[in-house]
């Protein structure tokens, strides 16, 4: 059992983690290059800003892919710890980094909570920030059980759901989710500078959407791209061949030629429905809602009004109904409504409760709830 932690870097991951295991009883010891840093996080309520005075149970490792294996070592011959994991967004680097550098290899464990912010610092910090979010530990050969553990108990202690996979497997997924999105929001920023003037003014939520990512700190990010470097450009190709084919049908759909057009219209459709089937992988989860999270349905009694009072009710229960599913609630062509809604796995048995407390005909999507999520779909496991 945890008692006690030390978090080396204290910004908004950092401090997440230590304001999430402070709540839960557990003494935190904080640090940072920038002293400051600490201190705002230990002011924060997030723990000590010094240094323990015996090992702790487990270092929380929040610095650049980079710096992992150096800091690692470090604090491995300081004696810190027990036990060590990091938060890193790219898990092969690190991992080969510490069997190199790391005195004692067998107690790091690699991890990444795939939760965030488009703020950074310890000010955005929030101790629920992953509850209900995947959070990748990708164990090396040499991993103890006792890191392991030790790592799954961190996890609990943060409100997540535990993957467990290799780190590669886990650098190609994140490339395809989460690096080159952000790349993508950073290019499409990069056009308003040299947009025509006032441009700001013609700025709507899709715009705003799909840019919301970009403010990120770039010196961060491009340590991240760095140690992703081949898995990102591996994605960065195929959306480029993409990209070759979208300006082609552009082109053609702006010469007068019918048949031009007309093959410039298919090729163009084309690319866009597979935009929607892609999107279909990730819609109707919920924020946080991985992709074997619960999902709910509430049957509506066939009254007026019925429909804007649940979606109210969920509202007030915490539940994004953004990506609710309209169906119907019998055979076809009969009169009646059922909405589906995903929630965190944590949250779901509370949320079917309240509801059913309050009146509805809730219920779970599949006819059946399991009330430990563990291992998911997501990416391939490699131990349990």
């Amino acid at each position: 059992m945890i008692r006690a932690i030390s978090v080396i870097g204290t910004g908004l991951i950092g401090t997440s983690i230590a304001l999430a295991a402070c709540r839960r009883g557990v003494t935190v010891f904080l640090s940072d290059r920038d002293p400051v840093a600490a201190r705002t996080a230990a002011a924060l309520g997030a723990g000590r800003a010094r240094a323990p005075a015996v090992p702790v149970d487990l270092a929380v490792l929040a610095v650049p892919p980079s710096q992992v294996g150096p800091v690692l070592a470090e604090q491995q011959r300081r004696g810190l710890a027990h036990c060590y994991t990091d938060v890193a967004s790219v898990k092969s680097g690190p991992e080969r980094a510490a069997l190199r550098l790391a005195p004692d290899p067998s107690c790091y464990i690699g991890g990444h909570p795939l939760a965030g912010r488009e703020r950074s610092g310890p000010l955005a910090a929030r101790a629920a920030l992953f509850e209900g979010r995947p959070w990748v530990l990708t164990p090396s050969p040499l991993t103890s059980d006792t890191a392991l553990r030790r790592a799954r108990e961190l996890v609990a202690l943060c409100g997540a759901v535990p993957v467990v996979t290799q780190s590669a497997s886990h650098d190609e997924a994140v490339a395809l989710t989460s690096h080159v999105p952000h790349l993508v929001a950073s290019l499409m920023a990069a056009r308003l500078s040299g947009g025509p003037e006032g441009v700001a003014r013609f700025a709507g939520q899709g715009l705003r959407d799909v840019t919301r990512i970009a403010g990120g700190d770039s010196g961060l990010w491009g340590d991240i791209l760095q140690s992703n470097a081949t898995a990102v450009a591996g994605v960065v190709r195929e959306l480029h061949e993409d990209l070759s084919r979208l300006v082609a049908a552009l082109d053609a759909l702006a010469r007068p030629d019918g048949r031009e057009r007309a093959h410039g219209m298919r090729a163009m459709v084309d690319l866009l429905d597979r935009g929607i089937a892609g999107l279909t992988e990730i819609r109707g989860r919920g924020p946080g809602v991985p992709e074997h999270g619960a999902h709910i349905r509430v049957t509506l009694a066939d009254r007026p009004g019925e429909l804007p009072r649940l979606l109210a009710a969920v509202a007030d229960l915490g539940v994004d109904a953004a990506d609710a599913i309209v169906e119907e609630c019998g055979p076809a062509g009969r009169e009646g409504l059922a909405v589906r809604f995903a929630v965190a796995p944590r949250a779901a048995g509370r949320t079917v409760a309240r509801l059913a407390a309050e009146g509805w005909d809730a219920g779970w999507a599949n006819g059946a709830y399991v009330d430990q999520y563990e291992e998911g779909p997501a990416l391939p496991t490699v131990r349990t």
